[in-house]
């Protein structure tokens, strides 16, 4: 409850505070080993959730929800994981185009597909993604998601199906950074802005997935705290429960 209060105080304080997002950016993080990651580096933190100035000051109940129902682990895997990964991806998303035409309108410019076997490093990377994600006794969709976002790409405001995938969702950030943004779908004005970092992890289960939008910004409207946020080519390797059953009738 400290850090959440820190991390609510912090906000109307952002102007003093700010971060220079060039050093919050930078190539060489520390990388944080697996172990750490139960205690360190996990949101809420202001470092990477923002509570944007739309959100009304009395409203705290909701926005310790939103907060606490969102984690992020900058760091989550090395650049040589990275590459690891990469190397295992790109001649299959190289057989692929990038599509605009999304079936529900939810993305445009990208190409996806879903993988299921893995090299031995690759393989103990979604092990250890799993681990952090998901409880054990959780029932896991077998195959990763893979989303391949374009430069230019980005993904519209949405709320994930539950007849496709369960309560939680765990993805890792390859190649470029991005602004998510999450809107409560009721009250627009509960607004707050993630920052998935570069080879980070970032976990969505509840109230983030189910009460409020969410959407990866592109273009003009991709900032962070301000400053623009140059968006690249981008891959999500996302891993997902399976849906309930009564969903999926």
């Amino acid at each position: 409850m400290r850090m959440i209060t820190f991390s609510i105080l912090r906000h109307f304080k952002c102007n003093a505070l700010a971060y220079n997002i060039s050093r919050r950016l930078k190539s060489d993080a520390v990388d944080i080993k697996s172990d750490d990651l139960k205690t360190k580096g996990a949101s809420p933190d202001p470092d990477y959730i923002e509570v944007l100035p739309s959100w009304p000051e009395g409203e705290i109940s909701m926005r310790i929800k939103a907060t606490s129902s969102m984690r992020i682990y900058p760091n989550f895997v090395t650049e040589e994981e990275e590459s690891s990964l990469l190397s295992e991806l790109e001649p299959q998303l190289k057989r692929l185009r990038y599509e605009y035409d999304h079936w529900d309108n939810a993305i445009e410019g990208y190409r996806e597909t879903e993988r299921d076997s893995w090299n031995e490093q690759n393989a103990a990377i979604l092990k250890r993604v799993r681990e952090t994600a998901f409880s054990p006794h959780a029932e896991l969709l077998p195959r990763a998601h893979v989303l391949d976002l374009a430069a230019a790409g980005y993904i519209k405001p949405h709320i994930d199906a539950v007849r496709f995938c369960g309560n939680t969702i765990a993805g890792l950030c390859l190649l470029s950074s991005a602004v998510m943004r999450l809107v409560h779908e009721a009250r627009p004005e509960l607004q707050l802005d993630a920052l998935l970092e570069r080879r980070c992890l970032y976990i969505m289960r509840d109230v983030s997935r189910y009460e409020f939008t969410h959407a990866v910004l592109g273009g003009e409207q991709s900032v962070w705290r301000g400053a623009r946020l140059p968006r690249r080519r981008r891959i999500a390797l996302i891993c997902r429960e399976r849906p309930r059953p009564e969903h999926c009738e």
